[in-house]
């Protein structure tokens, strides 16, 4: 008898074993997933999260859904993404949107630490503008003129880091120039198609008609590097204005529920969706994308630099950081 209950035992235990490994090896994702953004439908990022949705659902044999939640400089969406905490909610979104904000709020309602870097996807190319009207063809050309008349230029850039750059960039180079705020980066193109304005920073997508239209023309690209989706246009790097640089990094973030392996797989799997599809390259340069993928970690050093990169323009303009 005693025999019996022993070996009826193992066997439970052997089961209970087998059951425990059988579900630590399930695969990712078990259920659908949903993505948040922290922009509109329409939208480029919009654009390219369905993209990723689309092949990433078929890949993993699960639904993933895309959620929007414009608004709150990308606070509301990300606040929502932690809070759900769920490894089976993701974040998509350009780091721009959140690297600056220690530095553009008084308070953060939220943990930047609590952001895991899951997998670099590509890169938003984003160009210094000005009016054809203008005649100016280089970003030099642009410092001297507005060098030469102080407080007599308008400016505009996107809100976030690239708003930071573009004030602490103006401050390093000793340059007065009114800046006026837009919540419409379509009226902000068209003002300076109509000379109301005469430099914006903005992504290549918003100004590409007007440049079409030969009303807008591009200076350089504020990335390090050139591009061959805007061919000729140098990056202010190579135009020798360093201070200007900000790469716009796009990409998937976890919460810190989520293990290393279900990060290190959501790369892998962008990867070779990537690789698989020459179409995917294509279909985001026509929303002014590079292709970038990268592992967690190497998106996780790009984000650091760019977070440096904040932290120094900050004490350039004597800001201190907020606190969570």
């Amino acid at each position: 008898m005693r025999r019996s209950i022993l070996a009826l035992a193992v066997l439970l235990g052997l089961v209970n074993l087998l059951q425990t490994a059988a579900a630590q090896d399930q695969a990712w994702p078990t259920r659908p997933v949903k993505l948040i953004l922290p922009l509109g439908p329409g939208s480029g990022t919009d654009t390219i999260a369905r993209l990723f949705a689309d092949r990433l659902s078929t890949r993993w044999g699960k639904p993933v859904v895309v959620e929007n939640k414009p608004g709150g400089d990308g606070i509301i969406a990300i606040t929502a993404f932690l809070q759900a905490n769920d490894d089976h909610t993701l974040l998509f979104t350009a780091t721009s949107a959140f690297t600056g904000h220690p530095y553009l709020h008084d308070k953060l309602p939220y943990d930047p630490q609590a952001l895991i870097p899951a997998a670099r996807v590509c890169d938003t190319l984003v160009v210094l503008a000005v009016p054809e009207s203008l005649n100016v063809k280089t970003v030099k050309e642009l410092v001297d003129m507005a060098r030469a008349q102080p407080g007599k230029l308008n400016a505009a850039s996107i809100t976030g880091l690239l708003d930071l750059v573009f004030n602490g960039f103006l401050k390093s180079a000793v340059l007065d120039v009114a800046k006026v705020p837009y919540r419409d980066p379509v009226q902000a193109v068209n003002d300076l198609a109509e000379g109301r304005i005469q430099m914006l920073m903005t992504s290549i997508t918003i100004v590409r008609a007007q440049v079409q239209a030969g009303r807008v023309r591009m200076l350089a690209l504020t990335n390090a590097k050139s591009s061959p989706i805007a061919p000729n246009i140098p990056s202010v790097v190579e135009a020798g204005f360093p201070d200007l640089n900000v790469d716009g990094l796009v990409g998937f973030f976890t919460t810190k529920d989520a293990p290393a392996s279900v990060r290190e797989q959501i790369a892998n799997d962008v990867r070779a969706i990537v690789d698989a599809d020459p179409q995917i390259a294509q279909r985001l340069a026509a929303a002014g994308q590079v292709v970038n993928p990268g592992s967690p970690a190497q998106f996780a050093a790009a984000i650091d630099e760019q977070k440096a990169r904040a932290a120094a323009v900050g004490k350039l303009l004597n800001i201190k950081p907020a606190q969570f």
